[in-house]
């Protein structure tokens, strides 16, 4: 699927749109993503600060999706678990910028070879407009190459 196409499928899809998360670049090659989300009435918390399940929502797929279109369909990809620490409280736009290197792709390729299941930890944080970390979170990721029968 082309970047272009799958940016638009995610800033449409209804749990996105309707906390304010939108996907702001995807590179051609899903090496990285960008993601913000602008602080709004609906997606705060009683103290004002964002609210924590939005936070974590903007992070949620984005390792998973790139990797899918990184490996291909010799590959099965998927989220296995998830932890959020969250640093300070968040207002206005926040951003969180995902990269997956080279180094990282070769890894699972080679940790995967001969069936077996890998659980490679992605990390992201989340800023504030002043660049200021708001939160971290760490992905796990299950991922085995598919028997070809």
């Amino acid at each position: 699927m082309n970047a272009k196409y799958l940016k638009l499928l995610v800033n449409l899809y209804p749990p996105y749109w309707g906390t304010g998360i939108t996907v702001r670049s995807i590179s051609p090659d899903y090496r990285e993503i960008w993601v913000q989300m602008k602080m709004r009435w609906y997606n705060r918390n009683y103290v004002r600060s964002h609210f924590g399940g939005s936070l974590y929502a903007m992070t949620d797929p984005f390792f998973m999706l790139m990797l899918i279109h990184i490996l291909g369909k010799e590959f099965v990809v998927w989220d296995k678990a998830a932890h959020i620490d969250f640093i300070k409280p968040s207002r206005g736009t926040v951003a969180a910028r995902f990269l997956i290197k080279e180094e990282q792709i070769k890894q699972i390729i080679d940790n995967t070879s001969g069936g077996r299941k890998y659980f490679p930890e992605f990390s992201v944080d989340i800023e504030n407009e002043a660049g200021e970390k708001v939160a971290h979170v760490v992905k796990t990721l299950y991922i085995r190459k598919r028997s070809m029968k």
